[in-house]
């Protein structure tokens, strides 16, 4: 039943209840509620797609925008720890009566169509957006492209960040047939980056049979590190030299980086963005569950660090076992690991496993999730290692806590409904310490 005067958790319980399938791709749903709206555009929206790297994309092209003085809204999914995080006006999430109130249009507005929860969700960020008169709109795709809520809504210029495996039960299962997916995005003589240097052909391709103006990494721009701790950056009109490295961990966010200063480029929202403000904004950018690095007072010894990474597919696994064979650690890696049915347990566990020296298994907070005495044994057979079985979070986050020896750190890692809950308990330890 429509949750009038109900509180936020009431209505996100309700929207699950409204299509009978979680995903249903298409557009043709979310377009006639869009029409219905009536909502006033921006000058610009900017599409950010691809397989990993979406979310830290969105976070450096708000920053950096916001810095020019531009207002902003930025929509992702999905959230960490609490709904709001998808729906961000000037750096700020919005509140529970500012997702409900634009709920409610959107339901007025939907006349008994069928609507899933993220169909649902992107419409109300539309709606936030629209009212609050920004200047751009960054929108993080969902699943895919061609399909998502999110490719209803017509960007000025658009993000691929780059093409990997995943979704595969909805995407295919080949990385041209989802590059084919993620192409979606791209419009007739409308700007798009992609951010990696290997392009599938299949992105080529449609860029050309659409008349899309696709900017390539490595060929229409380019990335460089230097000798030390800064990296350059060469566009079609410019050089931006002497740069520091984004706040946020990793080799392959110096990718993102340069894929979304082409993407302001593109469609000339670059022009106060040099050197001193990239190396103002881009150094502070810090994002949840994306290489987090956290310290507990009173957990374990005082000196365990805890990583947390939303790493969910082999790609992702790989750049994340990159990032902590370059961190220095004096002990072992113990790993809490929670991952849902629909992705590549062997993948991603074989590009973890040489940086792991201990495993503890539980069951991500979805229904999707694969329980915690299943991925036990199937890491233990992939591994050769024990894996520790964990029936709560409460019950992960203390094995681990009770596993680490002194200088040993614990990673937490395989989902955003693992990440979440474990963050959720993290805060719970630290209020209970102080």
């Amino acid at each position: 039943m429509y949750p009038s005067a109900s509180p936020l958790s009431d209505w996100l319980a309700w929207l699950e209840t409204l299509s009978p399938s979680e995903i249903n791709l298409g557009l043709e749903r979310t377009q006639r509620v869009l029409e219905r709206l009536e909502l006033q555009r921006p000058p610009h929206v900017l599409l950010i797609a691809g397989t990993n790297g979406k979310g830290s994309s969105v976070a450096m092209t708000n920053a950096l925008l916001r810095a020019t003085g531009l207002r902003t809204g930025a929509y992702t999914s999905p959230h960490i720890t609490d709904y709001n995080e998808r729906i961000v006006v000037d750096g700020v999430a919005v509140s529970d009566a500012g997702i409900i109130a634009a709920f409610e249009r959107v339901e007025a507005a939907r006349e008994g169509s069928e609507l899933t929860y993220f169909e649902f969700g992107t419409l109300a960020a539309a709606v936030v957006f629209s009212d609050a008169d920004l200047d751009v709109w960054i929108l993080e795709v969902g699943l895919g492209g061609r399909l998502d809520a999110t490719n209803a809504i017509e960007p000025t210029a658009s993000l691929i960040t780059n093409v990997s495996l995943d979704h595969c039960d909805w995407l295919g299962d080949d990385v041209e047939t989802i590059a084919v997916e993620k192409a979606g995005v791209m419009r007739s003589e409308v700007p798009t980056v992609f951010g990696d240097v290997d392009i599938p052909t299949s992105i080529v391709r449609r860029a050309a049979e659409c008349g899309a103006k696709l900017l390539r990494a490595g060929q229409d721009f380019k990335l460089h590190i230097d000798e030390g701790e800064t990296w350059s950056w060469r566009g079609p009109s410019r050089a931006i030299e002497g740069l520091r490295r984004p706040g946020l961990l990793g080799e392959f966010q110096l990718r993102n980086a340069a894929a979304v200063v082409m993407l302001l480029e593109s469609v000339g929202l670059a022009g106060k963005i040099d050197a001193g403000l990239i190396n103002k904004v881009l150094p502070g950018i810090t994002l949840p569950g994306r290489v987090q690095c956290m310290k507990i007072s009173g957990l374990g010894s005082g000196t365990n660090e805890w990583l947390i990474d939303v790493a969910h597919n082999p790609a992702a696994a790989s750049a994340l076992a990159n990032t902590l064979d370059s961190l220095e650690c004096n002990g072992k890696t113990i790993a809490i690991v929670g991952l849902l049915d629909d992705k590549d347990l062997a993948g991603v566990i074989a590009s973890l496993a040489p940086q792991i020296d201990q495993w503890i298994a539980m069951t991500a907070a979805s229904h999707r999730a694969i329980p915690a005495g299943e991925l036990a044994r199937q890491i233990a057979n992939f591994t050769g290692r024990a894996c520790l079985v964990a029936d709560s979070t409460a019950i992960a986050v203390e094995l681990a806590r009770r596993t680490a020896s002194e200088n040993d750190r614990i990673l937490t890692t395989g989902s955003f409904f693992t990440v979440g809950p474990v963050l959720d308990q993290l805060e719970i330890f630290s209020r209970t310490q102080s």
